[in-house]
């Protein structure tokens, strides 16, 4: 791992300042510190980590010194200790100056392969028959190892999670790998969990009839693999579902004679490419955003300035928006460069044009290859440019024309039967006035599944299971759901408890969790979901207004409908300005910059109840920051899109004129159906 500063100065003080501070990076930093030399004494003064793991670190680093110096061991015993001491293929291959599939094909030729064993529930009072394995390289005294796994002779089916949850890659995968489960049992496919995070419901005992705690590597599934394939028939291993770290496996397993259910790894890799999905796209003569595919920084700034400024770029095959950006100018592009991404062959970045003002739609369907269903159509609430698991999202689309609506699904279902997918589908579009401009296509599940899901009342993950193994989307019964209820979802963000963080949305995700607010209005939806995430409303007080200049137009509507509410309205200079000449009621009230008595002063008062804040430009975006994390820190609730705050003011209007009512989920379900 990289130790900054190093080179640059003592190479210990830079050791040192890193060890002091805890991130997930630690141990890797603490065996980087012994490569450069420092004692564990010394380390231990650094982290206070306990003697005893330092102890263990250092005869690790120590055991690949060795492997570096004198090769990759050929005698099994020698190869054995080092799989023991969890040393993967790939970091074998990194020391010996070779391959994984090199290391992988010399450990098999000397017949070193990892056991599986049960965990044990019963305490060892007994057997223990619950098929939970764990895999290890350790032999008993006599140095014979034994397999506990014991696969069956039943017709199988593997599916690979998520791995552990992080930003981007969460629960709602989870979600879609049990509904896999359960689907194969109802099937009469015995369903096999892959996946190494204890918290997920996925491990629970009564989730799938076996499970390996394993990580989600080529070397780890690929050794699993083998064994299940040992006894009855494999149909097949799921890769759909646990998000992009099983789709990363799809070409190695095929590659290995391992059958994928589902969607190809060549269809996959076809939606990921950008260059394949570009020709595709324009065989079916559908709209794409102005793009290009820079492998280096200076095709990067030639594609940058062909687009035109702002752009959003991208690494390729990524989850999340990870690394993802909006830059405004050359300036940005190359920090970005520098600092965010290696631009090389092997780690393409994408680059797209930026659509202002458009709207984002995220949309999930199920193909068998023949025929195509469209689940659901959300509406994003902030613009195209915040990454679709941050905004909030309305089903059905709120404001979107019948014609739109009816374009959508077509280009859906064909770029779904051109791809040739098999299971579930997400396709993420920006609509700009009439046009419609396709962003992506993830031929799996994606993260809005549960929300569509539990909104139409049909299990689609489950459905996606069972066309992956051969049934037709005929043999359900699906039809168009007629729904009177809306249904907005709110991601929930976890800024509070990170000091000094922005606020301020983009394309990369951030958010944690999200909830569903459900009525028959858009606006008490909106309005519930907002109390889901514990995002107070209020009912009158002082709205607090700055917004770039190209969004005070749209802030003119909004700010009437505030004022007609009774809300008091402040601004800061230029947004005032222009608020009076349209006739509104504004106090004008000093930035931060301006000095005292200033906005943050009087957010920090609680003079303040509702705050709208739109930025664009580096400049601007660190001069505002304290006025989104005063407001943060303080639960005062803020929109840092012109659509959340309308959707806000609307929100406002439907709690205050309405009943507020609690309806059970089953309800709007049942009124669905009774219409049908």
């Amino acid at each position: 791992i990289e130790i900054p500063g190093l080179g640059a100065g003592e190479d210990k003080n830079a050791l040192r300042k890193v060890l002091g501070t805890a991130t997930p990076d630690r141990i890797l930093q603490i065996a980087q510190a012994m490569r450069h030399g420092m004692t564990r004494d010394e380390i231990h003064a650094a982290c206070s980590f306990d003697p005893w793991f330092l102890e263990q670190i250092e005869a690790i680093v120590q055991t690949e010194n060795a492997v570096r110096d004198n090769g990759l061991p050929t005698d099994p015993k020698q190869l054995r200790a080092l799989k023991a001491m969890g040393l993967s293929d790939a970091r074998l291959a990194k020391l010996t100056d070779s391959t994984e599939t090199e290391v992988r094909r010399t450990r098999l030729a000397a017949n070193v392969k990892p056991v599986y064993k049960r965990i044990d529930t019963c305490a060892a009072e007994f057997k223990s028959e619950t098929p939970y394995m764990y895999s290890t390289y350790e032999t008993d005294f006599a140095g014979e190892s034994t397999c506990e796994s014991e696969p069956s002779d039943r017709r199988k089916a593997i599916i690979l999670g998520g791995g552990p949850n992080r930003i981007g890659q969460g629960i709602e995968f989870d979600y879609c790998c049990c509904h896999a489960a359960f689907s194969l049992g109802d099937a009469g496919i015995e369903s096999i969990m892959v996946n190494c995070n204890p918290e997920t419901v996925s491990t629970d005992y009564d989730t799938s009839d076996r499970l390996y705690f394993e990580p989600l590597t080529a070397e780890d599934v690929l050794s699993l693999i083998e064994v299940e394939m040992s006894n009855g028939t494999l149909a097949g291993v799921i890769v759909q579902f646990g998000g992009q770290t099983p789709l990363k496996l799809a070409n190695l397993l095929e590659e290995s004679g391992i059958p994928i259910l589902g969607t190809s790894p060549d269809a996959i890799d076809l939606a990921e490419d950008r260059d394949r999905f570009k020709d595709l796209l324009d065989d079916l003569k559908l709209r794409q955003p102005p793009n290009g595919i820079a492998r280096s920084g200076e095709q990067a700034k030639e594609i940058a300035e062909r687009i035109g400024y702002p752009v959003v770029i991208r690494p390729s095959y990524v989850l999340g928006g990870r690394a993802m950006e909006i830059v405004r100018d050359t300036a940005q592009l190359e920090r970005y460069i520098k600092e965010a991404v290696v631009v090389s062959e092997g780690t393409p970045v994408l680059i797209d044009g930026y659509l202002r003002d458009a709207i984002e739609v995220d949309v999930d369907a199920l193909c068998d290859g023949k025929d195509v269903f469209v689940c659901g159509i959300m509406e994003h609430i902030e613009e195209a440019g915040v990454h679709s698991g941050d905004s909030a999202c309305s089903l059905p689309p709120y404001s979107l024309s019948d014609e739109v609506i009816a374009d959508i699904e077509r280009q859906t279902r064909e770029m779904a039967l051109a791809l040739n997918v098999v299971g579930l589908m997400n396709v993420q579009y920006a609509i700009q006035g009439e046009n419609i401009y396709v962003l992506e296509v993830n031929p799996r599940a994606s993260r809005t599944v549960p929300f569509v899901a539990k909104v139409v009342g049909e299990p689609i993950a489950k459905i996606a299971t069972r066309v992956m193994a051969g049934e037709k989307l005929a043999d359900f019964n699906l039809t168009k759901a007629k729904f009177d209820h809306v249904a907005v979802k709110e991601a929930v963000f976890p800024f509070a408890r990170f000091p000094g963080v922005d606020t301020v949305l983009g394309p990369e995700m951030r958010s944690t969790g999200e909830v569903i607010g459900l009525d028959k209005s858009f606006a008490m939806a909106f309005a519930k979901s907002q109390m889901g995430a514990s995002i107070d409303l209020p009912n009158g007080g002082v709205a607090f207004i700055s917004v770039k200049d190209s969004d005070k137009p749209k802030m003119v509507p909004i700010g009437q409908k505030l004022e007609a509410l009774g809300f008091e309205l402040i601004a800061t200079g230029g947004t005032a300005s222009y608020l009076l000449e349209q006739g509104l009621k504004v106090r004008t009230v000093n930035k931060v910059l301006e000095g005292r008595p200033h906005i943050v002063d009087e957010i920090e008062n609680h003079d303040v109840t509702l705050v709208i804040n739109t930025t664009e430009g580096m400049q601007a975006l660190a001069d505002s920051k304290s006025i989104r994390r005063s407001a943060l820190m303080n639960k005062i609730p803020y929109y840092t899109t012109v659509a959340g705050a309308r959707a806000a003011a609307e929100g406002i209007a439907a709690l205050r004129d309405d009943q507020l009512e609690v309806t059970p989920l089953q309800v709007f379900h049942a009124a669905a159906n009774a219409k049908a």
